[in-house]
């Protein structure tokens, strides 16, 4: 039984606590928060977890074999690093760290300690991506030629980071599991209009094997949209996440282009097949994330979202940043 100490009881660590506390394989032992009142509104729900103001209570328990970090992302270095400097295992939410040194000091040394670190990049959990990645395994998008997302609702605004650092992992995290090709540069445009961060946001990636990725994030529209748009030579896809039957749909659409006798004559057919809607899993994607990390843990297996994939989530973020800096100067990694 892999014994649980949460840090941070705030709106996603109540669902990291009850996701840990039904797991079969863990038992949720501490929850560390500095307001009382959210110590007092989970000992409602978990009158028989521990509860703590101060952090280091569960990082030094000798009963406590991981941590999981759900802070925000300018404390996640120090409590990650601390964590592990105790010997346990940390599950950390995303964005992994703040840059890319801290990732990798925490990665090494997770690798001296033997020690394993799991990011929380939830989506790629999901019953949607895994029948996504399913599709470009088997050809049935053929060569990717784009990914487009809108990820864009009414807040919730962030005090300590940007619109992109706070939505944008999602997308990039899913990019980094789904597009085979690796990214070459980024360009990242953005505007502050309430709080001192950047509020509404663009990121174009452009990847090795010419697909190119273009998200638009923001805290500022009047309705929630989470389409993402995928073109393939064979078909394309449309996963809309709010959509609670057909979140996947297939489109047999494409072009073909072919070089007639003339030199700038294109002869262009356009090809309009079917629509389905594949059947997806609908188990919580934190479950699965959850019940992965466990068995990561107790029998030695590297988490799918490990350092390395925080890593590489954390970089384009960097180069983004510096991007939107420079008013959309790409940035090449």
């Amino acid at each position: 039984m892999l014994k649980i100490g949460v840090i941070g009881y705030g709106y996603w660590g109540t669902n990291i606590v009850r996701n840990f506390h039904r797991c079969a394989g863990s038992r949720v032992e501490m929850v560390c928060d500095t307001r009382p009142k959210m110590l007092e509104r989970l000992a409602q729900s978990y009158p028989d977890i521990k509860t703590s103001t101060d952090c280091m209570d569960a990082i030094y328990s000798t009963d406590i074999d991981a941590i999981a970090v759900v802070t925000p992302v300018w404390t996640h270095y120090e409590l990650a690093k601390k964590a592990l400097m105790n010997g346990k295992h940390v599950f950390v939410e995303k964005p992994f760290t703040c840059n890319v040194a801290q990732a990798d000091e925490l990665i090494e040394l997770a690798e001296a300690m033997h020690l394993e670190i799991m990011v929380d990049h939830t989506f790629l959990y999901t019953g949607a991506v895994r029948k996504i990645r399913q599709f470009i395994d088997n050809g049935t998008l053929g060569k990717l030629y784009y990914y487009d997302s809108t990820r864009v609702n009414l807040g919730l605004f962030q005090h300590d980071i940007n619109v992109l650092w706070d939505l944008a992992p999602h997308d990039l995290s899913i990019m980094d599991y789904l597009i085979d090709g690796k990214p070459e540069a980024i360009s990242a445009t953005g505007q502050k209009h309430l709080n001192g961060h950047e509020d509404v946001a663009y990121l174009t990636v452009y990847f090795s094997n010419k697909v190119i990725a273009h998200i638009n994030v923001n805290w500022l529209s009047p309705v929630k949209i989470r389409t993402t748009l995928i073109g393939g030579e064979n078909k394309m896809l449309v996963w809309n996440d709010l959509e609670v039957d057909e979140k996947i749909r297939v489109y047999d659409k494409g072009v073909h282009i072919q070089n007639s006798s003339a030199v700038y004559d294109l002869l262009v057919s356009y090809r309009s097949g079917d629509m389905w809607a594949p059947q997806v899993d609908r188990t919580e994607a934190l479950d699965e994330e959850i019940a992965h990390f466990v068995d990561c843990v107790c029998n030695g297996k590297r988490p799918q979202t490990d350092g390395h994939s925080g890593r590489r989530v954390i970089q384009m973020l960097e180069a983004a940043s510096r991007s939107l800096l420079n008013r959309g100067e790409a940035v090449y990694l």
